[in-house]
């Protein structure tokens, strides 16, 4: 019997784990993991900017125009 017969089949993929990215280098070094919470965390972080940004544009649109400041008087620098 050949060794190779007696293996099992390889296990099965669990897909109820979620996904990891991993990015690696030009090495074969590990740069950087990317789990599943790092995108919820990036999605929420766009969803309150873009709320903070519509509470700022109408904040300031239906907000009262400040009081103009009264123009000062310049200085008239004498001309030879």
């Amino acid at each position: 019997m050949n060794q190779f017969e007696s293996r099992q089949s390889q296990p099965k993929l669990n897909t109820d784990e979620g996904w990891v990215v991993q990015v690696y280098g030009s090495q074969r070094r590990l740069l950087c993991v990317l789990e599943p919470s790092h995108g919820w965390i990036f999605l929420i972080g766009c969803g309150v900017g873009l709320l903070l940004s519509v509470i700022w544009f109408n904040a300031t649109r239906y907000s009262p125009p400040l009081e103009p400041t009264p123009p000062t008087e310049s200085l008239s620098w004498p001309v030879d």
